[in-house]
């Protein structure tokens, strides 16, 4: 579904909403496959207690929503920039904008809801997030269940920066959703908290993290571990362009 929105010369600029319907989410990994996991992904560097926060494995019920099918362009971003004196990043209008902070984003969001008649537009929860980026099993990745060179811009197929957005559409998750894995990192509106259940090892509290807001999917910098549709991560660097985060929107079905 599209949603005009009024760009610059008056010229309409889409918004492409994808409808996920309501459904249970499998969210997170069984606590007893975490080391398994680590095992898999252990050329990343990446240490099992950092995966243990995607534990425990429960079923979520997540009502329908709406989420963006590409993340937040520059050229999207450009026409809030241009309304409210924010700068926009030297970067080609159909590359996800990255470097935003995340109460930035929800500004963004607040502004692009007001010009399309008070949609509530915002981010989406992290168990929004992963639904759309799972579907209804409980799939590694967006595309199915085993990592696919090729089909998200990560750190292994060498590009070092942003591509346009949806240039990797054999990636989609189920729901047609593009780009849940690699080219930016993605804001939710989502706290960082242990899961319910939770080993004792998780932490209560990530005090170490520049913004606490969790992220998802991943960025071109980023290795394949970051891809899964599990994997919690937050901005743990203050320099959000160079760690490559962005977003994307979410709003209330049509």
């Amino acid at each position: 579904m599209r949603v005009e929105r009024v760009g610059e010369g008056g010229q309409p600029d889409p918004v492409d909403w994808v409808e996920v319907p309501a459904g249970v989410l499998q969210r997170g990994t069984r606590a007893d496959a975490i080391a398994e996991v680590a095992r898999r992904y252990a050329d990343t560097g990446v240490p099992e207690a950092w995966y243990l926060k995607e534990a425990p494995r429960a079923l979520v019920r997540v009502p329908a929503f709406r989420i963006s099918r590409t993340q937040v362009t520059v050229g999207q971003w450009a026409l809030y920039a241009a309304a409210t004196g924010r700068p926009v990043p030297e970067a080609p209008a159909d590359h996800p904008v990255i470097g935003v902070a995340w109460d930035e984003a929800v500004a963004y969001c607040r502004w692009l809801g007001e010009r399309l008649g008070g949609l509530e537009v915002r981010l989406p929860t992290e168990d929004e997030w992963e639904r759309a980026a799972r579907g209804d099993d409980d799939r590694e990745f967006p595309w199915g269940a085993e990592y696919r060179p090729g089909l998200a811009n990560l750190h292994d197929l060498g590009i070092g920066t942003t591509t346009p957005v949806g240039s990797f559409p054999e990636g989609a998750s189920p729901f047609g959703v593009l780009d849940m894995a690699g080219n930016a990192d993605e804001w939710t509106s989502t706290f960082y908290a242990p899961y319910p259940g939770a080993p004792d090892e998780v932490p209560l509290t990530e005090d170490w993290a520049f913004d606490r807001h969790v992220t998802r999917g991943g960025a071109f910098r980023h290795d394949r571990d970051l891809a899964r549709c599990a994997r919690r991560h937050g901005a743990y660097e203050e320099d959000l362009t160079a760690i490559g985060v962005g977003f994307r929107l979410a709003a209330p079905p049509a």
